[in-house]
Formats: structure tokens, C-alpha cells, sequence
């Protein structure tokens, strides 16, 4: 008699669920104003992301219940594709610019965004190729400069758009998977400053990212430019004191906080819920990096984990950059919060990659 596997870790699902429901609602608090300005309709944003958040779970249902094994067979092919819809993207007629970013595939309003998926097809592919017996990571030029180069050449599509924010998840997530797969620290430390030389160099590159960062080291020093949208985020966090002023009271969001449904949310967040709402969210992001690195740590195979790694990797270091440039601890890039920020492709893909984590947990010790 065939042996039914245990069911997927409860805290886990609890998490995702509840960061689910909380985003939802956040999503028409803080877009309700935006919405009917711009739509006629305080409902738009939040029947969308209700929309995307269907199609996300069907996606969790179906990832949640197909052994993750399968996807080492397909890892490849979803790379290629990754690819391919990155390149189509930069294509003009193809491509779709929004602000000022060639992001998107799709028709009017609807549309997906390929390097949201670029970044679980990496996962995918890295976790496949850093976990076969016969590969040794810890030689540097035929072991690291290969999937380096592979990194490389996804980051550099990415950035053609330009999308800093979405490559560097990609790049956080993928040199997680890279470390937990035996990379030496010595090599790891030189590629480190090589890295910061060639962000910094990309910051040089562009005007606007240098305003950026001069923004965030003195965002008074051009408090209607380059420093405007971190001044207004702080105004919105500092009246939220430990209660917040209620659920759908923010002040910030009538056109002040830009963005405040997708980038910004967590500040309106903060501002209606307060202190202790921000902090719940963040406990939950918590338990949920804990689950998922103990479902790493548990899991019998080196595929399971370096796929455990790279998908809880990708939810850490997203919600690091969009926490961080929220409270004014790092430059502003152009980032959403998971599961929380309005958006189809982020929620989407978010959802499907935790669906694969949750099936991870089916076998876990």
C-alpha cells in the first residue's frame, strides 16, 4: 500500500495566508483614493490584485501538489523561456514602457512582467545544476564563473529595461543557492568587491540613480525631487505611533505617499496600523524565512535545498530592499513588498514559487 505523504507545513500556509489577507486589504485602503482619481473607481486596484491573487492560488494549488523533483526535468526549458520573453520585452512594439521602464508584455492594462519570472526560472535552474554529484562549485573557473556568467547575462536583460530592483532579488537569491552550494569564501569575498565597483558603476551610469542615493544620504537636499517620495514615506510612518490612526484613515495617500498601493505600501501600512501592525507583518515574514530554512536544513536532497534556499532567499531579500528603502534605510528602487504590494505578476509568481516551497515541506525531516 502506497505511503500518503505528510501535508504541507501548517505555519508555513498560515503565513502565506495571512500576508495574503493583509495585502488585499491594505491594497483597496491604500489605492482606494488613487483608484477613483484616476479610474473613477475606489474599487480598481483591489479587484485586480483579488483577480491575480485567484489565478496565484490556483497556481500554489497546483505547484503545492506536484513533486518538486518534476521541476528539475523542466528547469531548462522554463530558463529559455525566462529568456526569450526577457529579450521579446526590449523590442519596441513588443515590449510595453511603463514608468519609464520596457517591462512588460501585454495589451492595454493587462500584462506580465518576464523578470518577475526570470527570477523563479534562476531558482529553478541553479538549484538543478549546483546540486548534480558530478559538479564542483569550489573550483573558480569551472565551477563558479559558470553559473556567474548565466547570472550575468539575466541581470544585464534585466537592466537594459531598466529594472535595478527586480535584478538584484534575482542576484541576492541566486548567490544564496550559489553559497549553500559549497562556493569557497574566498572566492565569494572577490566577487563581492567586484560587485559593489559594478553597482557602483551602474549608479554612475544613470543620472537619476545618483540622485537617488545623494537623496538618500540627505533627502532635504531636494525635498521636491529626488528626496520627495522618502520625506513623504517618513511623514506617513512617524504619525502611525504604536497604533496607527485606524485601518483606512491615512492622511499620506491622498497624493502624497507616490505609488503608496504597490512600492509604498508598507508606509501607509504603518501610518493606519502603526507600530504593532508593521511589526505583525514583519513577524510574518520571519516565520516564514524560519519555516522555509528549516524545510532547507530538513530536506533529504541537496535539490530540495538549494530550491528551499533560493525561494525563501528571494522572499528575504525583496522584503529587506522594500522595508529598507521605506524607513529611509537605503536608496529608493522600485520594489514591491511580497504578497502585500498590488501587482499581478509579483503576486503570481510569489505565490507559485511558495507553492513549491510548500510542497518542500511534504518531505522534510
Amino acid at each position: 500500500m502506497k505511503q500518503s505523504r505528510p501535508a504541507p507545513d501548517i505555519w508555513l500556509f498560515v503565513c502565506i495566508a495571512s500576508l495574503l489577507a493583509i495585502g488585499i486589504v491594505m491594497v483597496y485602503s491604500a489605492g482606494a483614493v488613487l483608484a477613483f482619481h484616476e479610474y473613477g473607481d475606489s474599487y480598481y486596484f483591489v479587484k485586480r490584485q483579488l483577480l491575480f491573487a485567484g489565478l496565484g492560488l490556483v497556481a500554489m494549488y497546483f505547484t503545492a501538489r506536484t513533486d518538486y523533483r518534476i521541476w528539475r526535468k523542466y528547469a531548462k526549458v522554463i530558463l529559455l523561456i525566462c529568456l526569450v520573453l526577457l529579450i521579446a520585452v526590449l523590442i519596441p512594439g513588443i515590449g510595453v514602457v511603463r514608468g519609464g521602464a520596457r517591462s512588460w508584455l501585454g495589451i492595454s492594462s493587462f500584462g506580465i512582467q518576464p523578470s518577475e519570472f526570470m527570477k523563479l526560472g534562476m531558482i529553478l535552474y541553479l538549484a538543478q545544476w549546483l546540486s548534480r554529484a558530478d559538479y564542483d562549485i569550489s573550483s573558480f573557473t569551472r565551477g563558479l564563473l559558470p553559473p556567474l556568467g548565466l547570472m550575468g547575462l539575466a541581470f544585464g536583460l534585466i537592466m537594459l529595461q531598466p529594472d535595478l530592483g527586480t535584478g538584484t532579488v534575482m542576484m541576492g537569491a541566486s548567490m544564496l543557492i550559489v553559497f549553500t552550494a559549497g562556493a569557497r569564501m574566498k572566492h565569494l569575498g572577490l566577487l563581492a568587491l567586484s560587485g559593489v565597483a559594478g553597482f557602483a558603476a551602474l549608479i554612475a551610469a544613470a543620472p537619476y540613480r545618483l540622485k537617488r542615493i545623494t537623496a538618500f544620504l540627505d533627502p532635504w537636499s531636494d525635498p521636491l525631487g529626488a528626496g520627495y517620495q522618502i520625506i513623504q514615506s517618513l511623514y506617513a510612518i512617524g504619525p502611525g505611533g504604536l497604533a496607527g490612526l485606524g485601518l483606512g484613515m491615512s492622511r499620506q495617500k491622498y497624493s502624497y505617499v507616490p505609488e503608496p498601493q504597490t512600492d509604498f505600501i508598507f508606509s501607509i501600512l504603518a501610518e493606519e496600523l502603526g507600530f504593532i501592525g508593521g511589526m505583525a507583518v514583519l513577524g510574518l515574514f520571519l516565520v516564514l524565512v524560519w519555516r522555509g530554512m528549516r524545510i532547507a536544513i530538513t530536506i533529504p536532497d541537496t535539490y530540495g535545498s538549494l530550491l528551499a534556499v533560493g525561494i525563501v532567499g528571494m522572499v528575504a531579500v525583496q522584503v529587506v530592499i522594500n522595508i529598507g528603502v521605506v524607513i529611509g534605510l537605503m536608496p529608493v528602487t522600485g520594489i514591491t513588498l511580497p504578497l502585500i504590494s498590488y501587482g499581478g505578476s509579483s503576486l503570481t509568481l510569489m505565490l507559485t514559487a511558495l507553492g513549491i516551497l510548500l510542497n518542500l515541506s511534504r518531505y522534510a525531516r
